[in-house]
């Protein structure tokens, strides 16, 4: 059976485009950003696509469903956003997940969610519990995990993701499992072209302000450095740092390499597609400015990671067993380590802070008790 799929924040497609390779068929999605909307396009047509403000779609128009797939924006849980999870117009698009599985004739058989790994230790551990509740409610059984793509997508790009599969079915849930580790075979250098040049827009030159220290530190060409604001990182597990969508506002967002004719350079859009695990054959539309592209390659997920869960989606609701998986995890049990760790590092942390108090209050102490020593003033001239 070929599964209907709609698909909520589509961005580029790399949700779609994942399950599209496990088999589904996408017939519904939706986006805002009009610049993602023209990837979008541009890669997988746009008879499906209905671009807009989900808050504004008529969601009884939206066409029967077998699986709802949604990466809804991660900015409000991210650590590198303002952590302000439900309080966030952002966070409450969660909820238009719920409105569009509710205005279905039928509620689709299976839902899959994908967010920063910080969601789960959001607001105290609470959002993932509304999330995990909300969906409980509606009749859905649950499974979530933690995944790094070096991990389980064969890309050489260390992002970890939370992803969550809920069935109707609870048979479909305890039969579900995520995909098992996979060995990581395509290496940075297989996917970096430092032995082209590329537009020289991506150079840094002496003309650059952080020539100097970048000149210093960008020595290697097997790995990958960043440049943060007083000095430079280098990655030395030989994989690429978290692509983000900061990349998209220019500076130093961008992660950065030397190449082989020793020059240094940012990674150009296509690499960073790349490292996303998108085919060769992914469009990039013509004259679309880098910026933009550069955010979509952060804002999108890695597309073998999506794939290999899909397969397995789909295995389940075909009946059929599951050769890859790996064992479940007890995201409440992490919770609860996590809460335990932070107790402890925020104990620590106070220790620390009342151990340098005392230290800086004995030294004042030692101070007030030494005997104060008159010194001659040298301009003074006695007279004899």
């Amino acid at each position: 059976m070929r599964y209907r799929v709609g698909s909520m924040f589509a961005g580029i497609g790399g949700t779609c485009l994942g399950f599209m390779q496990a088999g589904a068929e996408i017939v519904w999605a939706n986006e805002l950003d009009k610049h993602a909307c023209r990837t979008y396009r541009e890669n997988f047509g746009g008879d499906h696509l209905q671009e807009g403000n989900i808050t504004e779609v008529d969601k009884q128009q939206i066409p029967n469903l077998d699986i709802l797939i949604a990466g809804f924006p991660c900015q409000a849980f991210s650590i590198a956003g303002y952590r302000k999870g439900f309080n966030d117009d952002r966070g409450n698009m969660f909820f238009q997940i719920l409105d569009v599985i509710t205005a279905q004739q039928e509620k689709p058989k299976a839902i899959f969610l994908e967010n920063v790994k910080n969601l789960i230790s959001h607001d105290d551990y609470n959002t993932y519990k509304v999330i995990k509740r909300s969906l409980e409610e509606l009749g859905y059984t649950i499974k979530a995990d933690i995944l790094n793509s070096m991990h389980y997508g064969n890309v050489p790009q260390s992002r970890e993701r939370i992803y969550i599969a809920a069935f109707l079915d609870p048979k479909h849930t305890e039969r579900f499992a995520f995909p098992g580790e996979i060995p990581l075979t395509n290496e940075l250098n297989q996917l970096i072209d430092r032995d082209l040049d590329v537009d020289r827009r991506f150079y840094y030159t002496e003309r650059s302000r952080h020539y100097p220290v970048l000149k210093k530190a960008v020595v290697g060409k097997e790995t990958i450095y960043q440049l943060r604001r007083i000095y430079v990182r280098e990655n030395k597990n030989k994989v690429c740092p978290t692509l983000t969508a900061n990349m998209g506002t220019g500076g130093h967002n961008v992660p950065i390499i030397m190449d082989d004719a020793n020059r240094i350079r940012k990674l150009t859009p296509r690499e960073c597609l790349r490292l996303q695990g998108f085919p060769e054959d992914f469009k990039i539309p013509h004259k679309l400015a880098n910026g933009h592209v550069y955010k979509q390659a952060g804002n999108s997920v890695t597309v073998p990671v999506i794939a290999n869960i899909a397969k397995n989606m789909l295995a389940v609701l075909n009946g059929e067993a599951i050769s890859n998986g790996k064992p479940a995890v007890d995201l409440e049990e992490i919770e609860e380590k996590a809460r335990e760790l932070a107790e402890r590092l925020k104990q620590r942390k106070a220790e620390r802070l009342l151990e340098l108090e005392q230290q800086q209050e004995l030294r004042r102490l030692q101070e007030l008790e030494q005997p104060t020593v008159r010194r001659r003033d040298p301009c003074v001239t006695t007279l004899t």
